[in-house]
């Protein structure tokens, strides 16, 4: 029996690739106007940012716990090795949530093979942690091979973005009121990155062109062989930007194998329309 990933809707993975490695998702939650949704199940990305551009203010919180249970319960009784990354326990209490019923699920289960990873990354740069396990899964990698390149991955991953307007920051506390309204008046966009599996500012540059050639250059600056592994980037509803970037990142560094997705509502609730990201690797897992 080969190894199950299951991971959470904060992954943003394209939904080809979690149908083609069989990847289970769990969603995370959005309340918005009161309302209880599933990311990805019963709220869709463009659904929230249009509310939000309408002046909605959602909130997020973790995966159900009764979710994990029924998964890690399932796979257990079928004796079959499963492995949950899930997004950064910095962003979120799923980690801490799934760490407890796994050792609870253990008890019932004791020859389970459960292990439950801290991604310490979001969106798509968590997605592509999730992707390489899945693929080393696939390639019949066994439980402990999975669980190294997991680690491998999320260890080496980079995530620079930048956001459209500095108001959805600041309602999650990032920035201060004085300066989102300064930003807002100078047009400067933030440019952040993630350090210990939170959220950083790095710089504030003025006009998304010049933040765009200041988010390559740090990718440069940080990673290797960038022509020879998979580049994301993931958007809050602006796929035009994101193709833009994409033929920046393609000429700047030769890379061909870019995935795009759109950022789900999970991160999308706190970074606003509009944000851009982009994930790579400072060292591809090729070369581990």
């Amino acid at each position: 029996m080969g190894v199950q990933i299951i991971t959470d809707s904060g992954c943003d993975l394209p939904q080809h690739i979690i149908d083609e490695f069989n990847i289970t998702m769990l969603p995370l939650v959005v309340t918005i106007h009161d309302r209880e949704e599933y990311d990805r199940k019963t709220i869709q990305p463009v659904q929230l940012y249009n509310q939000m551009r309408e002046g909605a203010a959602p909130k997020t919180s973790q995966v159900p716990p009764l979710l994990v249970r029924e998964a890690f319960q399932q796979y257990a009784k079928e004796n079959t090795p499963c492995v949950y990354i899930t997004l950064s326990s910095g962003l979120s209490g799923t980690y801490q949530t799934a760490e407890l019923i796994r050792q609870e699920v253990m008890e019932e289960f004791p020859d389970a093979e459960l292990s439950v990873i801290d991604s310490q990354c979001a969106s798509l740069g968590f997605g592509l942690v999730v992707y390489q396990a899945a693929k080393r899964a696939k390639e019949g990698g066994s439980f402990e091979d999975v669980i190294t390149t997991a680690e491998y991955c999320k260890n080496h991953t980079e995530h620079i973005f930048t956001v459209d307007d500095l108001e959805y920051l600041l309602r999650g506390g990032r920035v201060s009121k004085t300066q989102a309204m300064m930003g807002s008046l100078l047009k400067i966009k933030p440019v952040l990155h993630m350090k210990d599996g939170k959220l950083f500012p790095i710089e504030k540059i003025r006009g998304k062109k010049k933040v765009f050639g200041r988010m390559i250059e740090l990718m440069k600056e940080r990673g290797t062989d960038l022509s020879d592994q998979i580049i994301g980037i993931s958007h809050a509803d602006d796929q035009e930007a994101a193709n833009s970037l994409k033929e920046m990142i393609k000429a700047e560094t030769g890379c061909e194998q870019i995935m795009i997705s759109m950022i789900g509502c999970a991160i999308g609730s706190h970074a606003g329309p509009g944000t851009i990201a982009m994930f790579f690797m400072t060292k591809p897992y090729t070369d581990a």
